[in-house]
């Protein structure tokens, strides 16, 4: 992987580990020579993966909708900085830079974009890891909703391993380098359900 997509909260949370965690994923990333792609931001959990990554003159692509550039407040040190005019294209150009995705804690818009990339791997449009670092459990209630998706017959089981998770860095970026896209198609069969 030669730059991953991290998707995270504008602002810190509650929790001194989220921002602590966000600055070393970029620290980490940047020693293994790999590029950060996010939302642009200086702020919250965005502003510290991208100074985690400057920190270890790691290079950092940020892609910022024009409307937003005031509210999150574009990173000025940033290797590249990328307007765009939505939402949807800031997501598309997201994917279209990077060769997997991480989520850190956040709020509505992390989890629209990795579920939406989860989305796009599970029609086949793209096979690239994805990948939630779960700091302190954060994400735990959503994974039991995956379960229970999946427990229901509304999620195929192979569909949920697309989603790496991980409470340590090292061993979320080993499950994604190892990582092999399903080969079967989303739709369930009811003849097996």
């Amino acid at each position: 992987m030669k730059r991953i997509t991290v998707f995270c909260g504008s602002s810190f949370g509650t929790e001194e580990k989220y921002r602590s965690q966000a600055f070393e994923l970029g620290q980490t990333l940047a020693k293994q020579n790999i590029e950060l792609v996010y939302g642009g931001a200086k702020v919250g959990l965005m502003g510290a993966v991208a100074d985690g990554v400057l920190s270890e003159k790691g290079k950092v692509i940020g892609i910022l909708p024009n409307f937003l550039r005031s509210k999150e407040i574009a990173h000025e040190n940033l290797t590249e900085l990328i307007l765009v005019e939505s939402m949807h294209e800031r997501k598309t150009k997201m994917n279209d830079l990077c060769d997997g995705v991480i989520a850190l804690p956040g709020g509505f818009g992390t989890l629209e974009e990795l579920f939406e990339m989860l989305t796009w791997a599970q029609l086949g449009l793209h096979k690239k890891p994805i990948a939630i670092l779960n700091i302190d459990g954060f994400y735990d209630p959503l994974l039991m909703m995956i379960q229970t998706m999946t427990d229901k017959g509304l999620l195929k089981e192979v569909n949920q391993k697309m989603l790496l998770t991980s409470a340590t860095i090292d061993d979320l970026l080993d499950k994604m380098q190892h990582y092999v896209a399903p080969t079967v198609g989303k739709w369930i069969d009811k003849e097996k359900v």
